[in-house]
């Protein structure tokens, strides 16, 4: 099976570059499953229900989102009637929507995808890992699904390369999110799980993180805020990490990273061509 999981969407440059690319990569290479991060899509800071649609009408299966998941107050409301629409499954319970969900792919193959955040540097969730574990629980690979992915948005390092670990052999992919910047270290680990710590963002690259240089440049010198955060709107790099798992176990047998357009340099997964 072929999965795409895109990172973080930033803003119009980031959303709209994701919306275009999306149908093209999906007809263009089979891809049976596709996975947004969509927490930054809404002028940086959350999701509305119209662009969670627009995402979802591009190709998007499943949009997940992270920290930023309540900047738009509308998705309170409208987050129980959208099911591909995940929040992290560690919030508190009786916080409104689900953090994990299990969908049909387009070859008819099941897929259970997590979204989990981190607690190093964030906000005091509950126990990710005994979170994942509960959410999988139920759905074990190769069993009752045949895809797992788990979105990790978190900002340490550390704690996504030991949620790897921890899933190693049981998930299809572990994949970072939050940071906005890809890194280099996509591999399968030693149980046959895909991972990668963060798989950057769709957004414009001559910035600080998707936002407009100069707000952010301020605040490090100056230590005093003089306006708001504003998303870049140059072109933009959509960025991800694509998989391809065994029919069989459910488990990677191929990972790259996916980069197409803006400033980055562009990277087609290779088992793609």
């Amino acid at each position: 099976m072929k999965l795409l999981f895109l990172g973080d969407l930033v803003g119009r440059a980031g959303r709209s570059a994701a919306i275009e690319a999306l149908p093209g990569l999906i007809e263009e290479n089979g891809l049976d499953f596709v996975v947004v991060n969509g927490e930054n899509s809404a002028s940086g800071f959350g999701i509305t229900e119209q662009i969670l649609q627009d995402v979802v009408d591009a190709g998007a299966d499943v949009v997940t989102t992270g920290n930023h998941v309540w900047d738009q107050r509308e998705t309170l409301v409208y987050i129980d009637r959208q099911p591909r629409l995940l929040r992290p499954v560690n919030f508190p319970a009786g916080t409104p929507g689900r953090g994990v969900n299990i969908y049909s792919a387009r070859n008819g193959a099941q897929v259970a995808v997590v979204n989990v955040m981190g607690r190093v540097y964030m906000d005091p969730l509950d126990d990710p890992f005994a979170a994942v574990e509960r959410a999988i629980a139920d759905c074990p690979l190769g069993h009752v699904v045949d895809a797992i992915i788990i979105d990790m948005h978190a900002e340490a390092t550390s704690e996504k390369q030991a949620m790897g670990h921890f899933l190693d052999g049981r998930v299809s992919l572990v994949v970072g999110t939050h940071t906005h910047v890809p890194t280099a270290d996509h591999q399968i680990l030693p149980g046959g799980t895909a991972y990668m710590s963060d798989a950057g963002m769709c957004g414009d690259y001559d910035s600080v993180l998707g936002m407009e240089k100069e707000e952010p440049v301020q605040r490090f010198l100056r230590k005093v805020p003089s306006s708001r955060f504003t998303p870049a709107l140059g072109e933009a790099t959509v960025c991800g990490v694509a998989v391809e798992t065994d029919d069989r176990t459910g488990l990677a047998v191929a990972v790259a990273p996916l980069r197409v357009g803006g400033r980055l340099e562009p990277v087609i997964p290779h088992f793609w061509r």
